[in-house]
């Protein structure tokens, strides 16, 4: 902003509905997602999660009014069934139905997240989308980083005080995290939560690699056949656009 001389953001009452909403959501839905990948393995949780696109077209359209059109529509389903499709075992779901369901509320919440942080980025109403993005993602994470300080602090100080020691090991992690974060961000403030959500489903592609190439579990044709369905539906997704 000091190089560009762009305006700073003026944010009304209306801004903080959605910034709560993105911001807990996405607390609630990385508890679940942490609790799914007890239950079941890395490739099949994020796949359950990864149900999320559809989701999002749902409450895009509800909340924000984000439209779809068919080609939009056909490429949600395509590259989400993919990720079903690599979701089943067979012999059919082992573990009970308990992980899926958590896996699938994480999904929902994720997509709730993503309104809520869009959501803020538009109640902006400001003519820079990098400099919305990132107020509303750092705002987000200095909330997170509030509420989940207080919460330790009454209910678990041993666990603040172990993370607050290895902060160099920490910070170079979460340096990367927070990147990946402002990309997202950056998205949501061009383009609906329901595409840019669609398009990160290649992240179960890049899930299916580190299975395959660190965890050694090797990739089935069922998986092959889910892979082909999510760049289907990506390939879809972009020439759409």
């Amino acid at each position: 902003m000091a190089i560009t001389g762009a305006v700073w953001p003026r944010p009304d009452i209306g801004y903080i509905p959605w910034l709560l909403a993105g911001a807990l959501f996405q607390i609630g839905a990385t508890a679940t997602m942490l609790a799914a990948m007890g239950q079941r393995s890395f490739v099949v949780t994020i796949a359950y999660i990864k149900t999320e696109p559809i989701q999002v077209a749902i409450f895009g359209l509800l909340f924000l009014g984000d439209a779809l059109n068919v080609g939009l529509m056909v490429a949600i389903v395509i590259a989400t069934a993919g990720v079903v499709v690599m979701s089943f075992k067979p012999g059919g779901m082992t573990g009970g139905i308990k992980p899926t369901l958590i896996g699938l509320l994480s999904g929902a919440m994720f997509a709730l997240s993503a309104i809520g942080y869009r959501g803020a980025i538009l109640n902006l109403g400001h003519p820079n989308f990098v400099v919305v993005a990132t107020f509303t993602l750092a705002l987000g994470l200095v909330l997170q980083a509030a509420l989940l300080t207080l919460y330790l602090a009454l209910w678990d100080r041993p666990v603040l005080v172990a993370i607050m020691g290895p902060v160099a090991a920490f910070a170079v992690r979460r340096l990367h995290g927070s990147t990946a974060s402002e990309f997202w961000f950056l998205a949501f403030a061009i383009a609906t939560a329901a595409s840019v959500r669609t398009l990160a489903l290649v992240e179960v592609l890049f899930a299916q690699a580190i299975s395959a190439f660190i965890f050694g579990q090797p990739t089935s044709a069922r998986e092959g056949v889910g892979i082909v369905m999510i760049v289907v539906g990506v390939v879809l997704l972009i020439w759409t656009h």
